[in-house]
């Protein structure tokens, strides 16, 4: 982490979830807690492996990603111990503790074998929880809990709250990826394929592929209706119509996450009007959504929210025959919009919590018609969330469609002409204030 400007707000990020930890810890029965950074997942058969992440229980600590192997320690009323494992290899850079201020907030141990780590833990482990990778070592460490839920259960509702210094992280994961936004459309203007375009991002964030917090999606034209679309196409197409690029960058283990749709202005025709004015009342109505953000309000109301005003763009397009009540109580307009409005957002891209009605373990349930909502929750100040509404025309819920009642009520000739289109998402970040909310990505304030 090289932002100066942030070291106040990471030390009393620090002090607040030092103060967590230690209640959780309390009221679970235990006299420590040891968190594992992870290790690389190999390759079936292989002596290769997936790329590297540490664990976001680890991260939540400290900005150190390269760490396979480390442990932390955490024993209430003393300084937490990093025991950072350095290996004696010569195939690979082992891992380095970075030249910068925060390693002094830590008791720093240096090992160079696993065995080596959990002999430099504080002992005796007997009443000390564990979370991270189960490994054959716990057992002879005589470690007292692994991956206890209780512990998880008080951990995760507390996270779902993040500090200043955390939201100050994201702040800046999003700044990086507008920036990778802006050189991605300017690519998809110029005529580049998905891969063409997702190199774009990549060099204008100044992050490889591994680093972002997500597989980005780049989406060109008919493509743009899979929602989590995962090829990057090689070759340019030959009538570009619509880029959506669902994509985020990373800052301290803290990842953004962040669509936009583009229309290309050299379409033309009728279809790509029609289109493009759909996109900009999604615009519209995403940000009177933003809007609604504020302490005390059930996430799922929002939600309720935007299935509303979906319905009411695709009525007013024609795309849908009916009123909006009925596009709404008869679920017409969920077929174009069948995920759901948002979740949380930190150290994960889906980040914990969003079910949770307490510490204990209670869960939110979700809507027997939103299956697909990842945040039951009332927002509350410190929260921060994805607005991210999206109109698709989708073949897989369509064709069925067609012999279903609901057909009726659709302009399947209208939807045939901007099926080519794909889809529209648009998604910001948004920081729960006391008062409102925070645009992380637009920088805009409400409330």
């Amino acid at each position: 982490m090289t932002h100066p400007e942030l070291v106040p707000a990471y030390r009393a990020h620090l002090a607040e979830i030092t103060a967590r930890t230690a209640r959780a810890l309390a009221a679970c029965g235990y006299d420590g807690l040891i968190l594992q950074a992870g290790e690389p997942p190999g390759w079936f058969r292989d002596d290769q492996g997936y790329a590297y992440k540490a664990h976001a229980d680890f991260r939540l600590w400290l900005p150190l990603l390269d760490a396979p192997g480390s442990l932390l320690q955490i024993v209430p009323g003393r300084r937490p111990r990093l025991v950072f494992f350095v290996a004696d290899d010569f195939w690979y850079q082992p891992a380095q503790l970075p030249d910068a201020w925060w390693p002094a907030e830590f008791e720093v141990v240096t090992v160079h074998s696993r065995a080596a780590a959990f002999a430099a833990l504080q002992g005796p482990l007997a009443g000390s929880a564990y979370i991270g990778d189960p490994l054959p070592e716990l057992v002879a460490a005589g470690v007292g809990a692994i991956n206890p839920e209780h512990l998880l259960h008080r951990l995760d509702y507390a996270r779902a709250v993040k500090t200043p210094y955390e939201i100050d992280c994201l702040r800046v994961a999003n700044r990086i990826a507008m920036r990778g936004h802006a050189a991605a459309a300017s690519a998809f203007a110029s005529g580049a394929s998905e891969f063409e375009i997702h190199q774009e991002f990549c060099r204008a964030c100044e992050q490889r592929e591994q680093e972002l917090p997500y597989n980005a999606i780049v989406a060109v034209n008919e493509a743009a209706a899979v929602l989590h679309y995962q090829i990057l196409r090689r070759e340019r197409p030959s009538t570009p119509r619509t880029l959506l690029l669902d994509a985020g960058a990373s800052f301290a283990g803290y990842g953004s996450d962040i669509t936009r749709t583009s229309v290309r202005k050299t379409a033309g025709g009728a279809a790509r009007d029609d289109f493009a004015a759909l996109v900009d009342g999604l615009e519209r109505a995403q940000q009177a959504l933003c809007a609604r953000v504020k302490p005390g309000v059930d996430w799922r109301d929002v939600h309720t929210a935007a299935v509303r005003a979906i319905a009411t763009l695709l009525v007013e397009a024609g795309v849908l025959r009916c009123s909006v009540d009925e596009a709404v109580e008869g679920d017409a307009a969920r077929l174009f919009f069948p995920h759901g409005i948002g979740h949380l957002l930190g150290l994960m891209v889906h980040d914990v919590g969003g079910f949770m009605a307490d510490e204990v373990g209670d869960r939110i349930a979700k809507p027997a018609r939103d299956p697909a909502l990842r945040l039951t929750r009332v927002l509350q100040p410190g929260f921060v969330v994805t607005m991210e509404p999206g109109l698709y025309f989708i073949d897989a819920l369509l064709k069925p469609a067609r012999t279903q009642p609901v057909a009726r009520n659709i302009d399947w000739q209208r939807v045939e002409r901007l099926a080519p289109f794909g889809g529209i998402r648009i998604e910001d970040n948004l920081a729960v204030t006391a008062s409102g909310c925070e645009n992380l990505t637009r920088g805009i304030h409400h409330g």
